[in-house]
């Protein structure tokens, strides 16, 4: 009785089959030559030039000059509009649930126009004068503890207008 064979060539019981080293060289080979294949890419080394070079030659009238970096005049518009913006409506909410009874006041309802940066200022703002704990989760402000009176007035000489919690 002939005993199988392992990859190395010596006998195995566990193998349970015999394998012929031939075989196994040529299955090497082809995993080999598979690999060695060189990848075709493509080069991001060059001139990028997009959307530009199809609209290059469209001119309407009416419209304003269009620079490298975008449409002159626009970038000023949009610092002064920051500016000048309203801060808007900011919601206060108490919330007891699921904080071992411990009261977590909530400020939500930022509009657009505010930055995530921007709510992480007034969060830090708000923590440091009225002397507690908080985060910021997604774009609502968490503070630890209740005193809406006193974050709706920090929030009204802001200027923003405050509903929800009294």
């Amino acid at each position: 009785m002939r005993r199988p064979l392992n990859v190395t060539g010596k006998y195995s019981r566990a193998a349970g089959i015999a394998l012929d080293e031939e075989a196994d060289a040529g299955l090497h080979k082809v995993s080999l030559q598979s690999m060695a294949a060189p990848k075709k890419r493509i080069s991001v080394s060059g001139p990028q030039l997009g959307l530009n070079a199809a609209f290059a030659g469209l001119h309407i009238e009416g419209l304003p000059e269009v620079s490298a970096s975008g449409p002159v005049g626009v970038a000023a518009e949009r610092s002064e509009g920051a500016k000048g913006a309203k801060p808007g409506r900011v919601v206060l909410r108490r919330e007891t649930a699921h904080r071992g009874g411990k009261t977590v006041l909530i400020i939500g309802g930022f509009g657009a126009q505010h930055s995530q940066s921007f709510i992480e200022d007034l969060a830090r703002q708000l923590r440091a004068q009225c002397g507690c704990g908080g985060t910021v989760r997604g774009r609502e402000i968490e503070l630890q503890g209740d005193f809406p009176s006193k974050v709706r007035q920090l929030l009204g000489q802001q200027g923003f207008a405050v509903a929800g919690e009294r």
